[in-house]
């Protein structure tokens, strides 16, 4: 029972400040008998808050942005430095592509002449030969001719003889062998 005696005593007094509360006028804020102490403390937590805000703060943000901004700017700097590095070792390659496609083209040129010098000696050696070949088929030509002229000769004067002794004459064979020869020879 005596624990019910307090909360019951605990429960009046409750009531009795929020009665009292009541009859001030209602919240403590807006008694204006405490807003000089309110307006003080206020001043008081903005200037501390100032304080903390451009002393700690706002010089770590900045520091940090500034940072943040050096980053970039250097970031920057270095992407620019890479793309003229990039741009020069472009034209390296490009200037070395030429350079090969020039060196390619001389060697292309050289093979050819070499080719061509090969080729021009192949051919006078086969020009040599077919000289010689043709030299040797008309002396082979001219031997046959004049095997061939003396077989005429002989036979036309062979021919020549029986047809005069067939007819019932004699001939001379010098004669008969000059009357050929003037005869083949035109």
């Amino acid at each position: 029972m005596a624990n019910e005696t307090h909360a019951v005593d605990a429960a009046a007094a409750v009531a009795g400040h929020a009665a009292e509360a009541a009859e001030k006028g209602g919240m403590p804020q807006l008694d204006f008998s405490t807003f000089p102490n309110q307006i003080f403390w206020l001043l008081v937590t903005l200037v501390v808050i100032y304080w903390l805000l451009t002393r700690i703060a706002l010089p770590r943000i900045a520091s940090v942005l500034a940072d943040r901004q050096g980053t970039i700017s250097g970031d920057i700097a270095a992407a620019e430095e890479y793309k003229l590095k990039a741009k020069e070792a472009e034209a390296a390659y490009d200037k070395a592509l030429a350079d090969a496609r020039a060196q390619a083209q001389k060697i292309i040129a050289e093979t050819r002449a070499e080719i061509q010098k090969e080729l021009d000696a192949a051919t006078a050696k086969a020009d040599a030969e077919i000289a010689g070949r043709l030299a040797q088929s008309e002396a082979a030509i001219g031997e046959i001719r004049a095997g061939a002229l003396e077989a005429v000769q002989t036979v036309a004067s062979e021919t020549a003889a029986e047809i005069v002794a067939a007819l019932g004459g004699k001939a001379d064979a010098a004669a008969l062998s000059a009357a050929v020869d003037a005869r083949v020879k035109g």
